[in-house]
């Protein structure tokens, strides 16, 4: 498997963030907590044992023990020295699900999955750690996501040095994703997005709430030499000219998958064989009452 991400560099961006707890920086997972909270209500299910799986600050495990549909929460981190007072905290390394097989009920996975190098394998390894029937929610940011600033980045380089490195992270779209559930075993799936917009006064500001929120390009591929002072000030003056308001901030795309799956259980239901309907589809619609104009 070839790796993209840097993971010891994208839990110390994590674990600066949460060191760093910019106010209003985030945003996005709180976003993500409402958003997980208001599906979960709708589902008609208690879930006694739940896993919030490298959540950051447990705002999406706080949000789900508000539905009062689960009972004991732990929270996976890669530090112990973590934000939050919900639920236990239990220590263990980026891109690992160090559960038991068919141990949990529920599995909140909220804005880590993209980055992670072996994401079907996480996806598999959660629906193992999930009891026959039990729920995975995920929210991961997707393909859209932070288009502006990769745009004027790129251009920016390319202008000024003659050719790119990479400094934003690659997003799978949502078809991508919903293909990996289904790869990774799991019964129902349920698969949305919702695209956020949000304005800053500069690139510099928005540059700022991405270090806040623990967003900094961790790639492998990224160049590790520093770049000009110019070079920003290029990257601002195109973000400005292609992505400003009248008012003159500019704006930042955020686009969210929504995720859900079932372990499988014998009680779910399931799609009919090939072959085992009672009426071909001829009959039906030769069946059908003809209508005139």
């Amino acid at each position: 498997m070839n790796e993209i991400f840097d993971t010891a560099l994208v839990t110390r961006n994590r674990e600066r963030a949460l060191r760093l707890a910019a106010s209003g920086s985030d945003f996005l997972l709180k976003l993500a907590a409402e958003e997980m909270r208001d599906r979960l209500l709708l589902v008609e299910r208690h879930f006694d044992k739940a896993v919030e799986l490298f959540g950051m600050s447990g705002v999406v495990g706080d949000a789900a023990l508000s539905t009062g549909k689960v009972g004991h929460l732990t929270r996976i981190e890669t530090s112990a020295e973590t934000a939050g007072t919900s639920g236990d905290i239990r220590p263990a390394s980026f891109e690992t699900v160090p559960l038991d097989p068919a141990s949990v009920n529920l599995i909140l996975s909220p804005l880590s999955l993209h980055l992670t190098n072996d994401t079907p394998g996480m996806l598999i390894q959660m629906r193992r750690a999930l009891k026959p029937d039990g729920l995975l929610f995920a929210a991961v940011p997707s393909a859209g996501t932070l288009a502006e600033l990769r745009e004027v980045l790129l251009a920016a380089e390319t202008e000024i040095y003659g050719g790119a490195s990479p400094r934003v992270i690659p997003f799978a779209d949502i078809r991508d994703l919903g293909a990996l559930m289904q790869r990774a075993g799991f019964a129902l799936p349920v698969i949305d997005e919702e695209s956020f917009t949000v304005r800053y006064d500069d690139l510099f500001a928005l540059m700022r709430d991405l270090r806040a929120m623990g967003m900094t390009n961790p790639l492998i591929g990224r160049r590790k030499r520093p770049v000009s002072r110019r070079f920003f000030l290029r990257a601002a003056e195109l973000y400005a000219e292609r992505f400003s308001d009248p008012d003159g901030r500019i704006r930042a795309t955020f686009s969210i998958v929504f995720l859900s799956g079932w372990a499988p259980h014998e009680s779910q239901q399931k799609p009919l064989k090939p072959g085992s309907a009672k009426m071909s589809l001829a009959d039906a619609l030769n069946s059908a009452p003809k209508t005139g104009i």
